[in-house]
C-alpha cells in the first residue's frame, strides 16, 4: 500500500513538473517577475551597495511573490481543464497532494538558484552562503510549497479564486518568512531554524489532514 502511494506521488510530481516544462507560461512569468523586480531595483540603487538585511529581504519578497504566481497554477488549470476528476477517480489523495508539494518544492528549489546569484551580482548584496543560509532557505521553501498547495487546493474550490492564494498565504507564512529574513541575513538566532523546521512538519501534516476532506468536496 505505501509503495503504491509512494509510486502515485512521484508520477504525480513527475507529471507536474513536465507539464510545467512543456507549457512553460508559469516558469517564464515566475522567471520575468523575478528578473523585473531585481532589473528594476538594481538601476534604482544606480549599482550601489545594499544592505545584508535589505538584501535578505528582497529574496525573500521576490521568491514568495513568484511562488504565488505558479501556486495558483496547481490545481486551477485542471480544475478550468476538467481533468480533476480523473485525478480524483484514480489517484489517492495523499498522492495528489505530497506529489503537487514535491513538484512544487522542486520549482521553488530552481527558481532560488536563478534568484540568488542575480540579488548578489545586480544588487552587489553582501549574503553569507554558509549551512544556516542554505537550512534556512530549504526550510522556508519547504513551508512555502507545503503552505501554498494547499491554499491552492482551497482556492480551486473557491467560487472567488482570483488573488486567493496571495491573501491567504502571507499570514500562514510569516512565521517563517520573519526567521527567515533575519537568519539569511546572518543575524539571529541558529535556533530559530528549530522553530521554522517545527512549523514545516505543522504545515505539512495539517495540510495532509485537511486535504482529504477538500479532496472528497472537489
Amino acid at each position: 500500500m505505501r509503495a503504491s502511494i509512494l509510486r502515485a506521488t512521484l508520477n504525480v510530481a513527475r507529471k507536474e513538473l513536465l507539464d510545467g516544462i512543456r507549457l512553460r507560461a508559469g516558469y517564464v512569468t515566475m522567471g520575468m517577475f523575478a528578473l523585473t523586480v531585481i532589473a528594476f531595483l538594481s538601476m534604482s540603487l544606480a549599482w550601489g551597495t545594499m544592505d545584508v538585511r535589505l538584501a535578505s529581504a528582497l529574496l525573500w519578497i521576490v521568491i514568495f511573490f513568484a511562488a504565488t504566481l505558479q501556486g495558483e497554477r496547481l490545481f486551477a488549470e485542471e480544475a478550468a481543464a476538467g481533468t480533476l476528476l480523473f485525478l480524483w477517480i484514480y489517484v489517492p489523495a495523499q498522492a495528489v497532494l505530497f506529489g503537487k508539494m514535491a513538484a512544487h518544492f522542486i520549482t521553488l528549489v530552481v527558481l532560488s538558484a536563478f534568484v540568488l546569484p542575480l540579488v548578489i551580482i545586480l544588487m552587489d548584496a553582501p549574503l553569507v552562503l554558509n549551512a544556516c543560509f542554505v537550512g534556512t532557505l530549504f526550510l522556508g521553501l519547504w513551508g512555502m510549497a507545503a503552505a501554498d498547495t494547499l491554499l491552492a487546493a482551497v482556492a480551486a474550490n473557491a467560487s472567488v479564486r482570483g488573488g486567493l492564494v496571495p491573501v491567504l498565504l502571507l499570514p500562514s507564512m510569516l512565521p517563517i518568512l520573519l526567521p527567515a529574513i533575519s537568519l539569511s541575513a546572518g543575524g539571529g538566532e541558529p535556533a530559530l531554524l528549530g522553530g521554522m523546521l517545527i512549523y514545516d512538519m505543522a504545515l505539512t501534516v495539517g495540510a495532509s489532514m485537511l486535504f482529504d476532506s477538500l479532496w472528497i468536496e472537489s
